[in-house]
């Protein structure tokens, strides 16, 4: 039995905005990535998955419990990050986590000391003078502090630079490793690459599409960018039944498509021609998304 169910779900606003029929499952253990455009419905769904919203059909379950009927419980067993940061009064980082703490009946915060180096937070500033990437900090500390076995964030890197969006990355391949089940909605298909087993494609409030991310990366069907050391190498190749993406005459440069089942004829068709370099173009999850969309 999954571990977070989420049933049919349509939570309707009009003018096309909501969630419409949506269902997705997720085991324990398994790290879920949740992608699409701004509108497209991820927030909502996180809101109901928490019991902030109420669906006006179908049914979200976490470990067994009703998403609305037994919110409460839910919010104690789940680390959660929102998408829009809006901290209770308290005059400092500090305050704020100790407040959470007690909350959550914690008396070890060791693990959140932990987080509060890894994220080279000064959680003594005050909390509503935080710039937004410092806000985004002290909220993943609260999140990850109970070192909680269910983790749900949405967008959790907003507001992070590159270089605290890779150590994220780090800490949550470690969450990852010690089997937590975690559900994160974002829009850097990077991070979703690095972290997550399977992704949920979600446009105009539907799910679209549900890939396992290793399927992804190793798409059957595969680019290759070739150049010729010569001109007339150029020319011959482009005659050959290949399927061609781009060419770049000037550079003596092909894209060219080709199969799984097409490698073998390809390598032995290449080794006729004099070529200077040849590389693969990886298939990635944003190539996969702007595909459907």
């Amino acid at each position: 039995m999954p571990l977070i169910e989420i049933r049919n779900i349509t939570k309707d606003y009009g003018d096309g905005r909501g969630n419409f029929d949506v269902s997705l499952f997720i085991e324990k253990g398994e790290v879920f990535g949740f992608v699409g455009t701004n509108g497209a419905g991820k927030t909502t769904l996180i809101r109901q998955m928490m019991g902030f919203l109420k669906p006006d059909s179908g049914s979200a379950a976490i470990g067994g419990l009703d998403s609305w009927n037994d919110s409460a419980e839910i919010k104690r067993m789940v680390g959660y990050i929102p998408g829009e940061i809006a901290f209770p009064d308290a005059p400092t980082g500090t305050e704020f986590l100790r407040r959470q703490a007690e909350l959550l009946g914690l008396a070890d915060t060791s693990y959140a000391e932990s987080m509060i180096g890894k994220l080279q937070l000064d959680p003594t500033a005050n909390l509503k003078r935080m710039s937004k990437g410092m806000k985004q900090k002290t909220a993943i500390v609260a999140a990850f502090m109970a070192d909680s076995e269910i983790l749900i964030m949405d967008e959790p890197t907003t507001g992070l630079d590159p270089l605290m969006r890779a150590e994220f990355v780090d800490i949550l391949n470690d969450e990852k490793k010690k089997g937590k089940t975690i559900f994160m909605s974002s829009h850097m298909f990077e991070e979703v690459e690095d972290t997550c087993d399977k992704v949920a494609l979600i446009k105009d409030g539907k799910i679209i599409a549900v890939k396992a991310t290793r399927e992804i990366k190793h798409n059957q069907d595969k680019v290759y960018k070739i150049e010729f050391l010569f001109n007339e190498d150029y020319r011959r190749f482009i005659a050959e039944a290949f399927e061609f993406s781009e060419r770049r005459e000037a550079q003596n440069q092909v894209l060219v498509n080709v199969h799984d089942n097409e490698i073998d004829r390809f390598t032995g068709v290449l080794k006729r021609y004099r070529v200077k370099f040849i590389a693969e173009i990886k298939y990635s999850l944003e190539k996969y998304f702007k595909s459907l969309y």
